[in-house]
């Protein structure tokens, strides 16, 4: 009996996964900012690549649009549901505290994802350092605009924290090093919807006529300004460049109206977050240079409770196909 209890035992402990053991099976639950939007369903595709691979099981919610109260819900839904992990990519950070203070009060592991200024969670993982990320686009728009001449940048919201991030750097990088550049005005917002973002910026293209570029950051941000400029014949004129995927910008890259459009890949991010809750259940080390195991995030820097991989990539017309998803 005994023989067969150490066998049982080491079968159960052999579930591992990139050199990490899992000792029981977890149950994480993954809330994005919308589903249904193309950014989130290519994050669940990695998600659902981690519970195959590992054994755990997950849970991928969403709101039909990004309001943050609504992802709260989500996170109430999670937490009386006794889910052992909650990863959630906030809308507004600040609008979740509530629900994300009362997950961890009752023992439950949170982690975010864009969100270093979450307050309420015990780690928070993101793609690379985002004043870097901000200021490469910079650099990008400085290009394709001859470096000089007005621009607009975009975020989501004024609560959306990664966004205004990126633009806050971009800003300094285009007054340190570009001097001929000027911001044209306050940043737009468009609420992650390419909709808004078409309305305006095209209304903005008439309103400034003397732009030159505009860098968006929200994914929905590149498409939407590109169809703007073309409807009003400025894309030999106005340059757009900014975070973005190949399946909603891809075409825009063809025409030539999105100069380059930068990302990291969702999946990858989605795949992290259930690492990283696992070691976090696990109470694993956070170290520098610790190694999740997916490209991007196999070098991690932590700055306190931030873990910051390095997994950004440029997607131009030409290396687009490469990066198709």
């Amino acid at each position: 009996m005994k023989k067969f209890l150490i066998m049982a035992l080491t079968l159960i402990l052999a579930t591992a996964y990139a050199g990490e053991v899992f000792a029981e099976k977890q149950t994480i639950g993954i809330v994005v900012k919308a589903i249904g939007h193309a950014w989130f369903e290519r994050m669940r595709q990695g998600v659902e690549r981690f519970s195959r691979d590992t054994g755990h099981e997950t849970l991928f919610l969403g709101p039909a649009k990004p309001l943050p109260a609504e992802q709260a819900k989500l996170v109430e839904k999670l937490t009386d549901k006794g889910v052992d992990a909650i990863c959630v990519i906030p809308f507004a950070p600040q609008v979740l505290e509530p629900a994300l203070k009362n997950a961890m009060d009752k023992g439950i592991v949170v982690i975010t994802h864009e969100a270093v200024n979450q307050q309420n969670m015990h780690y928070d993982i993101e793609a690379f350092d985002n004043a870097a990320y901000g200021a490469h686009l910079m650099d990008h728009l400085a290009k394709y605009m001859g470096r000089e001449g007005d621009y607009l940048i975009t975020v989501a919201s004024l609560l959306s924290k990664s966004h205004n991030q990126w633009a806050d750097a971009a800003i300094r990088r285009q007054k340190e090093k570009y001097p001929k550049m000027r911001l044209a005005a306050d940043k737009i917002l468009d609420y992650d919807d390419e909709k808004i973002a078409y309305q305006k910026i095209k209304r903005a293209l008439r309103q400034y006529p003397n732009l030159r570029g505009i860098q968006g950051s929200a994914m929905p941000t590149v498409p939407g300004a590109s169809r703007a400029v073309e409807e009003l014949g400025l894309q030999d004129k106005v340059a757009v460049v900014g975070t973005g995927l190949v399946s909603v910008a891809g075409h825009y890259l063809e025409s030539g109206t999105a100069k380059v459009i930068s990302c990291w890949d969702p999946a990858d991010a989605g795949y992290a977050l259930g690492k990283l809750a696992i070691r976090a259940i696990e109470r694993g080390k956070m170290s520098d240079g610790m190694d999740l195991g997916i490209k991007g995030y196999n070098n991690i820097r932590v700055k306190g409770r931030i873990l910051y991989g390095s997994a950004w990539i440029d997607i131009t017309r030409e290396n687009m196909k490469d990066h198709d998803f």
